[in-house]
């Protein structure tokens, strides 16, 4: 596990996880899961994607462990109506986790809520039928002015973006991805291009050829 600090200092808690782990360690990370992650575990059929859930949620909860004073095994997870996971015995600790390739990014909370997302610059999902269809029109018109060269990186930081503030607000698909507005433009500072008052937004590069993006909030529970 590797802490990343330098994309909200004092706010949260960002930890990358690398999830091709020696095969002693998902064996190990295989014991603390519940009943309901070794039911989603074993629903996997290629074996590198079972093990690279288990080896995030075992990495996860050997954080938040650590974090709480408590062994992995004892970390409590649940999820809200809307599919946000919460910790049942630590409310306050809110976190978050998202995955891609072989990677995975954990963020942690005391207070507030946050949402983070990773993605691997996949060059054959960075497309304008895409963009077009999941981001807002200004979004797509700032990325269709973009230099050919810069459209990857300029789209990922737009999906990025956009996934952390939806998962920071915890209503999961039910809250539409073009009813807010984010800055895609490489090289120029992050932020919503909307009105979204009390959220911060901060955007970084976790690994080559990787985009991340982290969402936090300062009261205790958003309102919207």
């Amino acid at each position: 596990m590797a802490a990343i600090d330098r994309a909200a200092p004092g706010i949260a808690t960002l930890t990358l996880l690398d999830l091709d782990l020696p095969r002693a360690e998902f064996d190990e990370y295989g014991c603390w899961l519940d009943a309901d992650e070794c039911r989603r575990a074993a629903s996997f059929r290629r074996p590198i994607d079972r093990d690279r859930f288990v080896a995030r949620r075992g990495l996860m909860r050997a954080h938040l462990g650590q974090e709480l004073g408590i062994a992995p095994q004892m970390v409590r997870i649940a999820t809200d109506e809307h599919g946000k996971p919460f910790l049942r015995d630590y409310p306050d600790l809110a976190f978050n986790l998202s995955h891609s390739n072989g990677l995975a990014l954990l963020a942690t909370k005391r207070g507030g809520a946050i949402g983070c997302d990773i993605e691997w610059r996949n060059p054959e999902l960075a497309c304008p039928r895409v963009a077009e269809r999941l981001f807002a029109p200004e979004e797509y018109e700032a990325l269709a002015a973009l230099p050919s060269e810069q459209w990857i990186a300029g789209f990922y930081n737009c999906w990025t973006r956009k996934e952390a503030y939806v998962k920071a607000l915890g209503l999961g698909l039910s809250y539409p991805l073009h009813a807010f507005t984010v800055s895609v433009e490489p090289g120029q500072p992050t932020c919503f291009t909307s009105d979204e008052p009390g959220w911060t937004l901060a955007s970084f590069e976790p690994a080559p050829g990787y985009q991340a993006a982290l969402v936090t909030w300062a009261g205790p529970s958003p309102a919207r």
